[in-house]
Order: C-alpha cells, then sequence, then structure tokens
C-alpha cells in the first residue's frame, strides 16, 4: 500500500537525484551509479541485458521552460543489484523483478504500476552509515574543492548504491556534457535570439571511482554534535530531498519578483503572482487574480488538446474579495446609469463585449448574440478597434471589476443572539462571561458613531427544551419573556419587539443579558437539548420580519443525534452505504430553508465534547457561517479566542441571500462548482445564505466546441447580494485569457498553487460519494500523466528517462499533491476523529488559494536569536517543511492558517529562554495552556509582534501550540487550545506539518513520491 508504509518496508537507499545546471569543463569517464534501480525490474522496454534509452544522459537544450532534474543512469548488465547493509556488514543480492507490482497505486493505460512500499519479504533496507559519491558546491562550507581522494560532504540521509562487484562499472561518456572533478553552480542562459532559457540544474561530483571498500563513513556518525536527523526525513530510494525542486525557493522567487509591487492586469491577462504574494493589483479591464484565478491563463483552443494535458481547466472565484488597501476601492454605479448588459443571456456589460455599427450594437461572447444598445446609454465609437468614445468614463466599459447599487432596497439584516439555558448550562458556570462578552461587543459597536453596525437590528432569546422570546418593544417599562412550548409548529405570538435597533435597544438587550446567568436550574437535566430547535425559532423571526441576517447559537448542552445522521455512533451501524462527511437529510432540509431566508448560522459550542453525538457543523457551514469549539471556557486562551471569534463574525463585512450566477465563452461551459454550499440544479447558478470576503469556490470548465483563437476566452462571475444596510448590490467580475493551439503555451500558464487549490476543492466535495483511496489514486494518475504528456509533447528533443522534466511553474506541483494526499480529510491518522476530519474539511474548502497553499505548505520561520545584545526584528527566511530544517539550539514557527506552532529545541541557550518565557531552565518550561508573557526586550517583542502579526492574517482563529522538545508523552486532543510537551501523539501533531517528510498516518516523503510519480510517467512513454 502506498499510503501505508511501515519501518520494515523501506526500499534500500539509491542515489539522489541531481539537478543540472550547465557542465564543466572537463570529460573524464567516470562511474556513476543508477539512481533508478528498479528500472530494470519494472519491464521499460529494454530486455534484460540491453541497455535502456535513458542511460545517456543528455542536456534537453530544445525543452520549453522547465526545471530539469537530472537523474544520473549507469549501465546494468547484470538482473540483479546488490545494497550495502551497515547493520550486518554484508552485500544483499535483490533478485530480478522483486519489486512487487501492485494495483493500490496508479494504473495510468492500464500498466501495473511499481507500489512506492513494497513486501517486507522483498528484502531488508536499512540505511548505510557511507557516504555516496555526489556532491553538489551549494553543499560546500565555502568555494574550495574537497581533496582529491576524499569523499565529499553530502547530505546525511543520502543512502549508499552498491553495484553488484566490488567496482562500479564505468559510465559512458555523457552526450554534449563534460565533468570535471570539482562542479560548480552556474546558470545556462539562451542566447538572446532563443526563446529557451535553462532552469538552474546542478551537476554531480565525480572524485570517487574505487572500491566500495574505500568509502568514509558518514560525517553524522564521525560528528557528534551534527544534528542528528529524523528518519522520517530519510528517502527510501536515497534521494537528497534538497536537490529536489523546493516550494520555499518558488515562493521566494516569485516574492522577490512582486512583492510590494503593482501588477496590471490588461486585456487577456499574462500570469500573475502566486497567491502568497502581496502585490498591488491595478485594473485595466481585467479582474484582479484575487477575484478570479484562472488555472491556465492560456486556455486550450480545441478540447482535445485541453484533455492531453490531464490537468483541470477552470478557475478559483472570489466574488467578495476585498481589496488590498494600497488599491482603488471598486467603483460603484447606480443601475439605472450604467450600460445594460446581453439581454439574450443576462451577462452583465464588460470589457470583453465587442462594439459594433459604430456602437449601436455589442456582441456578447458569452452567448454569440448581438444586442441594440438602448438610445440613453448609446455613444459612438472610435478607432479600429471600435472603442466608445466614453470608455474611460464608465468602469462597466473600462473595468474588469465593478459594483451596481440597485434601485431596490430591501430590509436589512438582523442580528440574533440565541443562548442555551438548560440545566447543563447554568451549571457549566460560563454564563457568566459569555454574556459578559455579549454585552462588552455590543456596546462598543453602539459607541461607533457613523459605522452600518451601529444601526444594526438585534433580536434575542434562550432555549432549553422551550424557546424562550424577548418583546424588547421601546413603549414596554421592561422586557417581557414570551415562552413557547409547542416547538414541533412554531408560531411566533407576536412580531413586534422581537428585533430593535441597537442604538435604541442596548439597554434592554443589556438588562436581559445581565439576568440570564441568575436563571434557576428548575429544567429536567435529562431533558434532550437539540440545536436544531433554536435554528428553526431564528429562521421563524426571521420570515416573520422579512428580512435576512445572522444567527448566533451559543450552545452548552450535550451534542445529541436527532434524525438520521452520520456520526460516530450511529453511522456505521446502517447497511446503506454513505459517507461519514455526508451531513443528514434533515441538515440538508433544514440548511436550504436558512438559505432561502438569507440565515447565516454561527454555532458556539461551549462545552464541546468529541465523543459520541452527531457533528453539529453540517448547517452553519452550509449556510455561509462556521463552527467554533471551546472547552468549557476554562482557559485564559480558550476565553480569549471566544472573545476574539465573536467579534470577528460580528464585525465582518458580510453579503445576505447571495446569489452566484457564472457566465463562460460561448464555446466553453461550466461542468462543476466546488465549495461550502448546497448544489442547485445548475453548476453555474449558487445560492447562499451569506458570503463573506474570504468565501472561494472552484468552477471547472469543459469545451463544447473550438474556441476562436482570436477572441479568446472570457469568464464573468455575477454575484448580487444585501449589503449590511440592506442595499440590493451587483458585484461584477470579468477575466478575459488568450487561447492557443500550442500545448506548450497551456503548460507554461499554470501555476502550482492554484492547481492545488482547485483539487483541494474538487477531491474534498468528492468524498461525499466516492471512497477516500480511489481519490488519493485519482490525485496520483493525473499528476503522473500531466508530466508524461508534458514530457511527451512539450520537450522538442529526445530527454533522457532518467530526467525529470516539470513545467516551470509546476515545480511545486508533486509537493502540493503528496501533502493533499496525505492529509487528515483524504487520509486519517489514527488519532483523527471523525469530528476533527469534518470541521477540516469545512474550514479548507472555503479557503483562498493563499491559505490553501499555507495551509497545505506551511511556512517553517527560524526565530533569529540575540548575537552580541542585538536582536533581529525579523524572522530569517522560512525553511522546508522537514525535520532535518529543525535545530535543536534553534526556535521555529511553523505558520498555517489553522495552526500556530512554536516549536522549542532542547539546546536552545539559556539567555533565550529567559528573553522570551522568562525561565532559565529548559526542563521548567510549562505545559497546558501558554501565554507567552510579555518581557521588556527586543528579542520578546520581536517575537510577539510576529505572532500577533500572522495571527491577524489566519483564515480565522486558530490554536496555539508550544511543542518542547522532550520525551515525555503527554496525550493531545486536537479540538482544544492546548500547550504540550513533545511526546509521541505531539511529535505527531508536528510531523503533519513537515509535509515533506513520511506523515504518521502513513504518507509518503516528498522525495519518494516524486520518484514514484517519474518512474511512472516514463513508463507511460515506454
Amino acid at each position: 500500500m502506498m499510503d501505508d508504509p511501515s519501518p520494515s518496508q523501506r526500499h534500500p537507499p539509491c542515489q539522489p537525484w541531481v539537478v543540472q545546471n550547465g557542465w564543466s569543463s572537463a570529460t573524464p569517464p567516470v562511474p556513476f551509479h543508477n539512481p533508478l534501480p528498479s528500472f530494470p525490474h519494472l519491464s521499460l522496454g529494454s530486455p534484460p541485458g540491453q541497455s535502456s534509452s535513458f542511460n545517456h544522459l543528455q542536456a534537453s537544450s530544445n525543452c520549453s521552460p522547465s526545471d530539469v532534474a537530472a537523474l544520473s543512469s549507469r549501465h546494468n548488465n547484470k538482473n540483479s543489484m546488490q545494497y550495502f547493509n551497515h547493520v550486518d556488514q554484508s552485500v544483499q543480492t535483490i533478485p530480478p523483478r522483486s519489486l512487487p507490482l501492485t494495483n493500490e497505486g496508479m494504473q495510468p493505460c492500464n500498466l501495473h504500476q511499481m507500489s512506492l512500499y513494497s513486501s517486507p519479504s522483498s528484502y531488508q533496507a536499512t540505511a548505510s552509515l557511507f557516504q555516496p559519491p555526489y556532491i553538489y558546491q551549494g553543499q560546500l562550507n565555502g568555494p574550495q574543492s574537497p581533496p582529491q581522494n576524499h569523499l565529499p560532504v553530502s547530505p546525511p540521509f543520502a543512502g549508499q548504491c552498491v553495484n553488484q562487484s566490488k567496482e562500479c562499472s564505468p559510465q559512458p561518456v555523457f552526450d554534449g556534457a563534460n565533468l570535471g572533478s570539482s562542479v560548480g553552480y552556474s546558470r545556462n542562459h539562451a542566447s538572446p535570439t532563443s526563446p529557451i532559457q535553462h532552469q538552474p540544474q546542478w551537476t554531480v561530483s565525480t572524485h570517487f571511482s574505487g572500491p566500495t571498500d574505500n568509502f568514509v563513513p558518514n560525517s553524522v556518525a564521525q560528528d557528534k554534535n551534527q544534528t542528528p536527523k529524523s528518519p522520517s526525513s530519510e528517502s527510501r530510494y536515497g534521494l537528497d530531498p534538497e536537490l529536489l525542486p523546493s516550494v520555499v525557493k518558488v515562493m521566494a522567487e516569485d516574492k522577490a519578483e512582486w512583492e510590494g509591487k503593482v501588477f496590471v492586469s490588461e486585456h487577456f491577462s499574462r500570469l500573475p503572482p502566486l497567491a502568497t504574494t502581496s502585490c498591488v493589483v491595478e485594473d485595466r479591464g481585467n479582474t484582479s487574480p484575487f477575484a478570479i484565478r484562472s488555472t491556465s491563463y492560456c486556455v486550450p483552443c480545441e478540447g482535445q488538446m485541453a484533455l492531453l494535458t490531464h490537468l483541470p481547466l477552470g478557475a478559483l472565484v472570489t466574488p467578495l474579495v476585498k481589496e488590498n488597501v494600497e488599491e482603488k476601492p471598486l467603483p460603484l454605479c447606480k443601475d439605472t446609469d450604467c450600460v445594460v448588459g446581453c439581454r439574450w443571456c443576462g451577462a452583465s456589460m464588460c470589457p470583453a463585449m465587442g462594439w459594433q455599427d459604430c456602437g449601436q450594437r455589442f456582441y456578447c461572447p458569452f452567448c454569440g448574440k448581438l444586442t441594440e444598445v438602448p438610445w440613453q446609454h448609446y455613444q459612438h465609437t472610435k478607432g479600429v478597434e471600435a472603442v466608445r468614445v466614453d470608455k474611460d468614463t464608465r468602469p462597466e466599459l473600462s473595468m474588469g471589476s465593478y459594483e451596481i447599487l440597485n434601485s431596490q432596497k430591501g430590509e436589512p439584516p438582523a442580528l440574533l443572539l440565541a443562548i442555551d439555558v438548560s440545566a447543563s448550562a447554568l451549571r457549566g458556570g460560563h454564563l457568566e462571561f459569555v454574556t459578559q462578552q455579549i454585552r462588552t461587543l455590543l456596546t462598543s459597536l453602539n459607541r461607533e458613531v457613523g459605522d452600518s453596525l451601529s444601526d444594526v437590528r438585534v433580536g434575542l432569546m434562550t432555549y432549553d427544551s422551550r424557546i424562550h422570546l424577548y418583546d424588547l418593544s421601546l413603549h414596554l417599562s421592561r422586557p417581557h419573556m414570551l415562552v413557547i412550548t409547542e416547538t414541533d409548529d412554531l408560531q411566533l405570538p407576536v412580531r413586534e419587539g422581537l428585533v430593535v435597533s441597537l442604538r435604541d435597544g442596548v439597554e434592554s438587550i443589556d438588562s436581559v443579558l445581565q439576568l440570564i446567568p441568575q436563571f434557576s436550574a428548575d429544567s429536567d437535566e435529562t431533558i434532550e437539548v437539540s440545536i436544531e430547535l433554536p435554528v428553526k425559532a431564528g429562521l421563524a423571526v426571521l420570515q416573520g420580519l422579512g428580512c435576512p441576517g445572522k444567527l448566533l447559537i451559543f450552545h452548552s448542552a450535550d451534542l445529541i443525534e436527532t434524525g438520521n445522521t452520520n456520526s460516530s455512533s450511529g453511522f456505521f451501524g446502517t447497511n446503506k452505504p454513505k459517507s461519514i462527511f455526508q451531513p443528514s437529510e434533515q441538515a440538508i432540509s433544514l440548511a436550504k430553508e436558512c438559505i432561502s431566508h438569507g440565515c447565516g448560522i454561527h454555532l458556539y459550542v461551549l462545552s464541546h465534547q468529541d465523543v459520541g453525538g452527531a457533528w453539529p457543523g453540517h448547517i452553519p457551514y452550509l449556510t455561509g457561517g462556521a463552527l467554533h469549539t471551546y472547552s468549557h471556557l476554562q482557559g485564559e486562551l480558550d476565553r480569549e479566542r471566544f472573545s476574539t471569534d465573536l467579534k470577528k463574525i460580528v464585525e465582518a463585512d458580510t453579503g445576505y441571500k447571495a446569489e452566484l450566477k457564472i457566465f463562460v465563452s460561448k464555446d466553453l461551459r461550466v461542468s462543476g462548482c466546488y465549495g461550502l454550499f448546497v448544489p442547485g440544479p445548475s453548476p453555474g447558478h449558487v445560492t447562499m445564505a451569506t458570503i463573506d470576503g474570504g468565501t472561494t469556490m472552484a468552477v471547472e470548465l469543459a469545451h463544447t466546441r473550438a474556441l476562436d483563437e482570436s477572441r479568446g476566452a472570457a469568464i464573468q462571475v455575477v454575484l448580487s447580494y444585501s449589503s449590511q444596510t440592506g442595499e440590493r448590490r451587483t458585484r461584477i467580475h470579468t477575466l478575459t485569457l488568450r487561447c492557443s493551439r500550442q500545448l506548450q503555451d497551456t503548460f507554461r500558464n499554470y501555476q502550482a498553487q492554484t492547481l492545488l487549490t482547485f483539487y483541494c476543492k474538487k477531491m474534498y466535495c468528492a468524498v461525499l460519494e466516492r471512497p477516500l483511496q480511489e481519490l488519493r489514486e485519482e490525485l496520483q494518475t493525473e499528476a503522473t500523466q500531466a508530466l508524461a504528456s508534458y514530457r511527451k509533447h512539450c520537450c522538442s528533443s529526445s530527454v533522457s528517462a532518467g530526467q525529470l522534466v516539470l513545467p516551470q511553474y509546476l515545480r511545486a506541483l508533486p509537493v502540493y499533491i503528496n501533502s493533499l494526499r496525505k492529509s487528515e480529510v483524504l487520509l486519517p491518522g489514527l488519532r483523527s476523529s471523525i469530528h476533527q476530519r469534518l470541521q477540516q474539511r469545512c474550514q479548507v474548502l472555503g479557503m483562498d488559494a493563499g491559505s490553501t497553499a499555507t495551509h497545505f505548505y506551511p511556512q517553517l520561520l527560524p526565530l533569529p536569536q540575540s548575537v552580541n545584545g542585538y536582536t533581529p526584528s525579523k524572522p530569517e527566511e522560512a525553511l522546508r517543511c522537514s525535520a532535518a530544517s529543525l535545530e535543536p539550539r534553534g526556535l521555529y514557527l511553523i505558520h498555517a492558517p489553522l495552526t500556530l506552532l512554536l516549536w522549542v529545541g532542547t539546546q536552545v541557550p539559556a539567555s533565550t529562554l529567559v528573553k522570551l518565557f522568562n525561565i532559565s531552565c529548559f526542563s521548567s518550561l510549562p505545559s497546558g495552556e501558554t501565554k507567552l508573557p510579555a518581557l521588556e526586550n527586543t528579542f520578546s517583542t520581536s517575537v510577539r509582534s510576529l505572532i500577533n502579526t500572522l495571527n491577524s492574517q489566519a483564515f480565522c482563529t486558530r490554536k496555539k501550540w508550544l511543542l518542547l522538545s522532550t520525551d515525555e508523552s503527554v496525550s493531545i486532543s486536537l479540538s482544544q487550545l492546548v500547550v504540550v510537551k513533545q511526546g509521541d501523539t505531539c511529535e505527531e501533531a508536528l510531523q503533519r506539518h513537515l509535509v515533506e517528510d513520511k506523515s504518521p498516518n502513513g504518507g509518503a516523503s516528498y522525495a519518494d513520491f516524486l520518484y514514484h510519480l517519474h518512474v511512472n510517467s516514463v513508463r507511460l512513454l515506454q
């Protein structure tokens, strides 16, 4: 099983992959070890004893811009391989075809593929203590080359691959390549007239040519001060992870190019900066990439050519995205002043429309029909391109994004608060804190004069097995409680006074909130309290008032199952095959009612017990809300997180009763839409109760016929919603893309982060219906076929089978895909509960591209410690997410949208501990809930400032973990906010974020996964 390895199944380490970047001046023939020892056993088309086509490593000078990782190969005339075993100091012979073939991995073109993890009965494999004969200059401590008679230093996990004989067989001289005894790192630049530029490559060192007995011991074994590396960082094939394409490097290069600069988004937009790069976008006829980000910015003209890429064609849509503070605000115009759009398909006016007959008609690219311009909006055109003379004064004619203010105005939304006052809630001891936080928040909103929230309408209710409504009418001397006992068919006794303006009724609301903690627990504690009850009551109130709103439910009683649910206790007892991720029919029905009335549900579970009971998050997430869980609000950090969550939800810019329509060019169609919403009959039409600025969906496109290369392709997103003041608005985003008949152009305009986000949303939606193993195999198959297709169709010269060929902007795709495959949703660990997986799925499904990329490849930031009394104010550059990056003397922040880890090594100087924790002894560092003390020194100030900055950028208020490098074992509940010392469980929590290593839940390491992709992509072309 590819995703379920065991320590006894380790593959023997072999020669790592080496990236080439030019050749040195000398060409002595030297021995090389085969980096793909399993090729002869995989039947790649060469009979036994015959040299395969990949035995000669060639420079691909005519390849398109790509990273070419050259895997040095050697000629193997025998049908068995030998691997050195440092345990018994013997040479083991592996018989031919001893690697088992499996159907669990990928099966492109019905070829049996090599399993990444072979049967333990095939052979024994352990890491060698000896160094292989390779190096690149970036690993040396200085410009000097190592001595000719000594083995150069290399990373500690490069394994040793030994030939059957004691001497390595000579390797044929590379065609067009020269290798010297000392190899440097350099760039090969194409001539000014050549359209091809070679990517950075490393070459191998050629110092060793003697028998295996002459190998020197590993430098790690000799140097006790060097950091021991985790076995999870070790590659089964001896590949050096440091030589593989790096996400950190890709992001750093993009930030160096675009950070703080202006990206001009013009018609037929070019490839934008990465989603993780902060830049200013200037709209010149195309929407911002943060609103619509296409998977490829060059669409294939033919549908068959799109299938050849084996990559999805689509876009990521964030309709209500907030613009950068340095960007111009979105232009707003009245509907009566805007030029009307297409009367045939309903598309809004945009720069993609083509004007004809001197401006009397325009061509709609979304339906291909002509529309007459009303006389009120007519203006003549000028020039050969037929541009209207008023183009620059009308946002709908010159801007890729703009907003229309509709003349009709509805009821402003309301804020409803529902508080659990059951016996268990009253005895829990946290109602006083909850009501105090609500009072503080409402008071602060009322003081913000001029803010739209200061005039928000607020309603209040409490519930146990009954519903208690409160009449807050201003003419009453005090609020009146209205008790509803018939909850099966809710009928409101009154409508007036249930919701009042915060500005006018803040005193009445405050008086009720003060009385709630004083309620007596006279109800029967055995009575079940369902969370569906306050949802139905809130819907009834909003329906009676005829307005949308947010319903905040503060639930304290134990979670119970109602109806046909798919919980951990009730799901597996049914004979009906059903996914654990599917909501119950009752939850879907209730969510649809909330959507029709524009009611977004936010559920605060104050005493969440992750044992049994139905998961309560389906209704909140399907209505645009969220689930927030706390552990009885006992700890300081738990209470702090509650306050932050409450304020963020109430103050968030939200659209109510949202309706999203997606238009595409007439030769394309919307074949799928993936995100957090209840699917409708058409994938191009989505309705939502509420939507905020971070909600992102993935749209999949398909060809209906060939595209016109001269017209390009267009995507338009039209969002109609109600604002906080009740205004009905329409926001329009339009993106125009180039088309090409060259497959190479399409590959060059893909970005790995966009593909990761698209795959994530598609696969996380597919878990409702399809087996998880099938989805993991599909991801691996598509990535393999894409690499094979690029290799076959986009490389104009022959490429050795030992060379890994990747498109320039897809260098990070393998590590992203591998991280997605072994995520908690698709490949759960032993300690992952169903509730945790359901929660993570919903949280990630709503993320934008930047947050998704950081979630699947977190930032590993080393904290710079004080040197000679000087403490840098910023962290050092991010490191690769691997255990090999962690040093015992270091402090590291692992930053992800849902988690922020602070890792403290065992050998951190006592002076650093004093400055950060006010503790001089490592063993005295606390476990449990911890908050960094506010110490008066530069180091403490800079670290706390960095943490606050990262928290402000978080997708939602997250948990902080403090992982201490010790051997104590503490059980962790990921649903709680705790600080622990590193033990078995805690190590697993950290390893989930070290995505380049082997995952504790059985996922392969990045190096092994990339090796597997390469081997199978080469097999597809044999």
